[in-house]
């Protein structure tokens, strides 16, 4: 596109008449922006102040974008354009969190590399976007299945592994056989038929596998204190905090009185320890490592069947408050450290290994769950906190669980909660018998899966025996860990050996099948050319082996590749860091980039994300900030989640044990859902108040509902439909007039036709379509207009109060009233129409850039400004003020009329006014006036006899 064709007054992308056509005007003006690098962010612009804005990145699925995507985007993409306007260097870019199982189910399917499915979904995603119109920096994009994004994934687990936070352990995890990968709790589903995989519904079962871990407890209390500062919705810290779940209390030592481990101890994390003596037996969770041994031989029957039953429970189904207690007795007992008296130990799934210490001391008249315990199975419920005066629980109705004072305790009977945990603490701490700790239900990161398509472990297994021969120079020693990581594999003990960066990234190969193994190893264990190597401890060379080589030489030795790889979560917890420096090849990013860049001004995603995304960004952050990669100690100062688009709403006419119509509430509808109902269209219901009824019989009450968009239901509407019959600018405006930003909201195909009008009246408002020129209206000297520079002034004033407070439903309005008041004038000066698309620009970007090229055509062989660089109105305050006033006229109390009249006019002139108004003159003429009140600038009531 040759850029001085925008002198034209007939412009390519109209019709000859000069109609708006918004797919030529739009692709146009994406065409010049990608031209002219119009959104690259300036990193030598240090002198500017800079503004970072980050979307959460997304997983580009077969499926492409619907439209529910675009509201985060189109949110953030406005304020970058805002900001952009203002004077900041803004920094808004967009990338790809593309490793994962879809792709790999894909693979497994077709035989075709996951990497070629990827490449097609990402082309997609990417043409989407662009389509819309989004203000990104494309120089910057990443990806993190690309070697050179994952090169540095890489090596901050390496410096994690360095600092003796990744290590490895055989835990019970969820495998899916299916699916053939090892799953987070997050992502097993409860369900009648047991646990089932969030991913195609399949089963899953607990089972032992080798998996890397990240120690991300250690830094739980950093993660908790962190969130004190962050400027993020309080449900999602609440979220984080809940997840960490720090607690203060003690751990108890109670002995082992008989049996198998008689004299062990067995301790139990309590936050109530002023309960102690109202402890009446133990519980220990099945999977601890004490509980065969406890079993007597008289129990260990009943043991083994229940561990056995409860193995593939989910964590979420044990500790669920509403469901029937389940346990076995061991049949051995313990001691109780402060009244010596001899409880039974107990194993039931209520208790997790995953909290505490795996036990707990299980007083049922003061804890709930174990009070359903004890009623069931028949167990002593002694209390020993009696409740303050005026309350009076009833312990044979549930426990008392609230503070007060301690009875039925020997010496600290009388003790208040607080003070009796402390001095009860204390006097166990003196005896060697229990001190004080703080846990958290936090627990280490399970961080491998069992699949190809994510990113090799830049580890290599190798004997005891070689591993103590590396040399004090050897390359391996660049991130080598105070003591060896170690693990078991097929009888024999392994020590891990950190590749150095000079090997990374460590790339996957190509592999002939994408199919796990039955025995939940990952394909890469079949990959034998790649899994074999043989290394040079003194040198650093990596070169090919195989199984049956034998090394000789000097340190030359045979090795094995790891062939897990990491999560999906890998990749997406620092992109945000690469996006300041995407093509450094020697860092995440220079030192100075992060400074002046920082971190995120902005982050905006979804609520789902509030959590494990979240926490382990901030986990890893943290650490590179202490080992000095970074300059702050948190990823994401300001953080916001949009509310979802629900599919369009659909309306239910609910019938009764005959067929015919009945009326229903909310309520029933959610108590009805197996009751006969009538799908009804949107043109046979009328809306009143909050509720909807049937047109046909108004007194029937309808039920009206949305659902999230999804395949399964149907209901997912795709924005390139949308754009292709009303154009992006149309939905961009639509998306963030449905509602309030963070409200879920429904979608409405009919509606966006109201947004579509009102962009072709803001085409009209500078186009004469007839002829396709600017319309005569807009004149370089038109008249003052004192109540339409009032307008835009109010209008500017909101729409840059409403976009800092991303309230773009209500800006959105305001340029509606606006463009209102602006359609009524009789002429319009040129100055008042540039500044009304200026700050139309960020909502409806390419309507804004076509007219304003329109008004500021360039002079012939220049290239055209951009309204991107034509900054931003300022409101002046002055002309904010009302020169006139609706004055309310009133004979006796009640309103007869109004005038419009000088705020200033005095008194004898708003009384002139009142009495000269001829529907006031009915009620007062031939009456006595008794008073005339006078408000001024406001009211006139005139009281008559």
């Amino acid at each position: 596109m040759s850029t001085d064709t925008q002198t034209s007054t007939t412009r390519a992308g109209t019709g000859a008449d000069g109609a708006y056509e918004h797919g030529v005007v739009e692709r146009r003006w994406q065409q010049f922006w990608q031209e002219r690098g119009t959104f690259r962010a300036n990193d030598a612009a240090a002198s500017l102040p800079k503004y970072y804005i980050l979307d959460m990145f997304p997983y580009p699925s077969a499926a492409g974008l619907h439209i529910g995507h675009p509201e985060g985007y189109t949110a953030s993409d406005i304020l970058a354009r805002y900001k952009k306007a203002r004077g900041f260097n803004v920094l808004h870019p967009m990338g790809w969190d593309a490793f994962g199982l879809p792709a790999e189910q894909y693979a497994i399917q077709t035989g075709k590399p996951p990497s070629t499915q990827t490449t097609q979904n990402i082309a997609n995603f990417r043409r989407q976007l662009q389509m819309l119109g989004f203000a990104v920096d494309w120089s910057r994009e990443v990806n993190t299945t690309d070697p050179s994004y994952y090169k540095w994934t890489q090596w901050i687990f390496l410096q994690l592994f360095k600092n003796g936070l990744a290590y490895v352990d055989a835990k019970p995890v969820w495998f899916c056989p299916v699916l053939g990968t090892v799953l987070a709790n997050e992502e097993v589903l409860n369900t009648p038929d047991g646990p089932r995989s969030e991913r195609g519904s399949h089963p899953v079962e607990r089972r032992p596998i080798r998996q890397w871990v990240l120690r991300i407890t250690a830094y739980a209390e950093k993660l908790i204190a962190g969130l004190d500062a962050l400027d993020w919705p309080e449900s999602t810290k609440r979220l984080q905090r809940n997840w960490i779940g720090r607690s203060e209390g003690a751990e108890v030592d109670f002995a082992i009185a008989d049996g198998a481990a008689v004299g062990e101890k067995l301790t139990v994390y309590t936050t109530r320890p002023d309960t102690l003596f109202g402890a009446t037996y133990v519980v220990i969770a099945p999977e601890h490592p004490l509980a065969h041994r406890l079993a007597s031989s008289a129990c260990r029957g009943s043991v083994d069947a229940y561990i056995a039953q409860v193995r593939n429970k989910t964590d979420l189904e044990r500790t669920d408050l509403a469901k029937d207690k389940s346990g076995v007795f061991s049949g051995t007992y313990a001691t109780n450290p402060v009244n010596g008296a001899r409880i039974p130990i107990w194993i039931a799934d209520y208790v997790l290994m995953g909290y505490g210490t795996g036990a707990i001391m299980a007083v049922p008249a003061h804890d709930q769950r174990d009070w359903d315990f004890a009623r069931k199975y028949q167990l002593p419920i002694i209390p020993v906190v009696a409740p303050p005066q005026g309350m009076s629980p009833d312990l044979d109705k549930a426990a008392f669980e609230a503070d007060g004072y301690l009875v039925n305790s020997g010496p600290y009977d009388g003790l208040q909660g607080q003070e009796a945990r402390q001095r009860i603490t204390a006097d166990l701490a003196a005896r060697s018998l229990g001190k004080s700790a703080v846990n958290y239900k936090l627990r280490d990161w399970l961080f491998s899966r069992q699949r190809y398509w994510g990113e090799p472990f830049p580890i290599l297994w190798v004997s005891p025996e070689d591993y103590a021969r590396i040399p004090t120079a050897s390359p391996f020693r660049e991130f080598l860990p105070a003591a060896p990581v170690s693990c078991q594999m097929d009888g024999k003990t392994w020590c891990a050996l950190p590749l150095g960066t000079a090997h990374l990234p460590l790339e996957l190969p190509a592999i002939k099948s994408y199919l796990p193994a039955a025995t939940g190893e990952s394909p890469l264990a079949r990959a034998t050319e790649w899994l074999h190597v043989n290394i040079n401890l003194s040198t650093g060379e990596i070169s090919q082996g195989n199984a049956a080589t034998e090394t000789t030489g000097d340190l030359v030795i045979s090795a094995l590749r790891e062939t897990n790889t990491m999560p999906q979560w890998a990749g997406s917890c620092w992109y945000y860091l690469r996006y300041i420096d995407p093509h450094n090849t020697a860092a995440i990013a220079s030192p100075e980039k992060l400074t002046y860049w920082g971190v995120p001004d902005f982050y905006i995603g979804g609520a789902e994300h509030a959590v494990l995304h979240l926490l382990y960004a901030r986990f890893w952050h943290r650490f590179l900030h202490d080992i000095g990669v970074v300059p702050t100690p948190e990823p994401f100062q300001r953080l916001f989640h949009q509310g979802i688009i629900l599919g369009e709403a659909e309306y239910h006419l609910f019938l009764d044990e005959n067929g015919k119509p009945r009326s229903v509430t909310a309520e029933d509808a959610r108590n009805l859902k197996n009751t006969p109902r009538q799908k009804l269209t949107e043109d046979e219901v009328e809306k009143c108040g909050s509720e909807w009824f049937w047109k046909k019989d108004p007194a029937i009450r309808i039920d009206v509902q949305s659902q999230k968009m999804s395949k399964s239901l149907g209901n997912v509407v795709n924005p390139d439909d949308i754009v292709h019959a009303h154009g992006t600018d149309a939905l961009r405006l639509y998306l963030m007039f449905l509602g309030p930003l963070e409200a879920a909201k429904p979608w409405n195909t009919k509606n966006i036709e109201g947004i579509t009008r009102f962009l072709r009246r803001v085409w009209r408002l500078v186009v004469d379509e007839s002829a396709g020129t600017l319309t005569p209206r807009i004149q370089d000297n038109a008249p003052a207009n004192a109540a339409l520079e009032r307008a835009l002034h109010q209008t500017i004033r909101k729409v840059t109060n409403d976009i800092e407070e991303l309230r773009f439903n209500t800006a959105i309005s305001q340029l509606m009233i606006f463009l209102n008041a602006a359609e009524k004038a009789p002429a319009l000066a040129q100055h008042t129409v540039q500044d009304f698309l200026r700050i139309l620009a960020p909502l409806a970007p390419h309507i804004a850039e076509e007219l304003w090229h329109r008004l500021r055509a360039a002079p012939p062989g220049t290239a055209p400004s951009s309204i991107v660089e034509a900054g931003w109105p300022s409101f002046d305050p002055s002309k904010l003020i009302e020169d006139t006033a609706i004055i309310i006229i009133q004979v006796n109390g009640k309103v007869r009329a109004q005038a419009t009249l000088p705020k200033d006019a005095s008194r004898e002139a708003l009384l002139t006014a009142a009495h000269s108004d001829a529907n006031v003159r009915k009620f007062t003429e031939g009456r006595e006036v008794l008073k005339e009140i006078v408000v001024q600038g406001k009211l006139v009531n005139i009281v008559v006899k």
